[in-house]
């Protein structure tokens, strides 16, 4: 397994990693990643896999790096406090190693989440402070109300298909030293990206590198400076292919073809502007994410 390091920090986690959303796969096929050095797992409160994944870490809590992530209405600095408790005790652990905010919260002050943050790395309880689905501008006014620590991650969704954070996300990231955690590295499934490659591309790549689909598209993430990935995989055969896509890289050739070749979605700022304004109205509109 290749690693990267965490941010600004002295961390380092592998470059696939283990995602558990909508995961029901049991603890076999997370062990089977751990031996395989995916040693970074991903879960949060609202998925309902912390226990998952606290029966999968338990013994074994020293050897991986263990991520989690506060729903946007736990934001307020008790709530917040709060709800990294619960999510200790349901993974039976004394520490979060990354700490993340789900989604930005625009009816509750940044300064007080930051500073409850702030709290919980203090207190021990978090060691590093991360956020989701953040734009620039997010991740501007998150970082400056921190007095003390450095914001390490922002975990947004990436793949083949999916490559709206290159309007300017994903270079504000690598410039600034944060590193991007890509969920979703797959898309919702290998047909979604095969239905985007109409001259089959994909498969001739896979092919001449002697890797599978799945490979070939992770190994393009994680080519990328600063990026990491972390796929779900539901059984223990899946999980060992994407851990076999760190290791090695694609020739700069296939690298450009996928680049260029595979089609994708790309929001544009107006777009983007739009989803953000949506989910505003939402919270101020009292919806509980």
């Amino acid at each position: 397994m290749e690693f990267k390091t965490l941010g600004l920090s002295q961390a380092e986690v592998p470059v696939i990693g283990l995602g558990t959303w909508n995961y029901s796969g049991g603890i076999e096929p997370l062990r089977a990643g751990f031996q395989h050095g995916a040693s970074l797992i991903d879960t949060a409160e609202i998925y309902g896999t912390e226990e998952t994944v606290g029966q999968a870490i338990r013994g074994i809590r020293e050897r991986v790096f263990l991520a989690t992530k506060a729903r946007p209405r736990n934001f307020r600095r008790r709530e917040l406090i709060t709800a990294a408790e619960r999510s200790l005790q349901r993974l039976g652990t004394d520490r979060i190693d990354l700490y993340q905010l789900h989604w930005p919260n625009y009816t509750v002050p940044i300064e007080e989440t930051m500073a409850a943050m702030e709290d919980l790395a203090d207190q021990g309880k978090i060691c590093f402070i991360g956020v989701s689905n953040f734009s620039v501008r997010d991740l501007q006014k998150a970082q400056a109300a921190l007095s003390k620590h450095r914001i390490v991650s922002n975990q947004v969704r990436y793949s083949l298909i999916e490559r709206t954070i290159e309007n300017g996300l994903l270079q504000h990231c690598q410039q600034n030293r944060i590193t991007l955690i890509a969920y979703s590295p797959l898309a919702t499934g290998l047909a979604r990206i095969k239905s985007a490659d109409p001259a089959g591309v994909l498969a001739r790549v896979a092919k001449s590198s002697e890797k599978t689909v799945a490979q070939v598209a992770l190994n393009w993430l994680i080519a990328k400076p600063g990026v990491i990935a972390i796929p779900k995989a539901a059984n223990v055969e899946h999980t060992i292919e994407n851990c076999d896509a760190a290791g090695w890289r694609l020739s700069q050739a296939d690298f450009d073809l996928l680049e260029t070749q595979i089609r994708h979605e790309s929001r544009g700022r107006v777009q983007s502007a739009a989803r953000v304004w949506a989910r505003n109205l939402l919270q101020f509109c009292g919806r509980r994410l």
